[in-house]
């Protein structure tokens, strides 16, 4: 059971200065994790429970350019995932999401955001359980900000037609992204039957 409250900056662990060393191309497509990537590429950043599934779900994802999991919104620089899992560096875990604008939209990333995982269960997503398993959306700029924001609402009202109770999903400006350990990256496509604690509401988007 992680903690259930967000720690301060007093509780936090301290930062590491070592950067965590990207030892490989993704996996699944050969791409760099760290770029540089095509002119028309962008970036997303989503927290969703367990960052194994929810990857695997988004390099799934036409217009999708590459991929990665590691760590953001919290306060310790370049923690590692063990230290994620305590609670105490404040991090979701979290999945980079590098698209292809001619392909695909930030829209359509949100809808399958919305649809993959349950929004509402606050400090966890399923059986996982604390604050690195929150959910979030790190907007890049103002119009990620703004699709997100009403993307939010639009599901919410989906969601309390059928009874649920509010989305607790946090809306924040993204900051540094912590990329994880290397046996962490497309986790999935490395071990196919590998725990993905990810399930959608049922509730559609649209």
């Amino acid at each position: 059971m992680g903690l259930q409250n967000m720690i301060t900056k007093d509780q936090a662990l301290p930062d590491r200065a070592e950067k965590m060393p990207i030892l490989n191309k993704h996996a699944v497509n050969g791409r760099s994790m760290e770029g540089p990537w095509p002119n028309h590429a962008k970036k997303a950043f989503f927290a969703m429970g367990c960052f194994w599934g929810a990857e695997r779900l988004f390099w799934q994802m036409p217009g999708v350019y590459c991929t990665a999991v590691g760590y953001m919104g919290g306060l310790t620089k370049n923690p590692t995932y063990e230290e994620v899992c305590s609670g105490y560096t404040g991090h979701t875990e979290t999945v980079m999401v590098v698209f292809n604008q001619e392909l695909t939209d930030f829209w359509t990333l949100l809808e399958t955001f919305w649809q993959s995982h349950d929004p509402t269960q606050g400090m966890a997503q399923g059986n996982d359980k604390g604050t690195q398993y929150r959910s979030a959306i790190f907007w890049e700029d103002d119009m990620q900000k703004m699709f997100a924001e009403k993307s939010k609402q639009m599901y919410q009202a989906n969601l309390s037609k059928v009874g649920m109770g509010n989305i607790t999903t946090e809306i924040t400006k993204a900051r540094e992204f912590y990329f994880a350990e290397d046996a962490h990256q497309q986790y999935l496509h490395k071990n196919p039957n590998g725990y993905c604690g990810l399930g959608g509401t049922g509730v559609s988007f649209v």
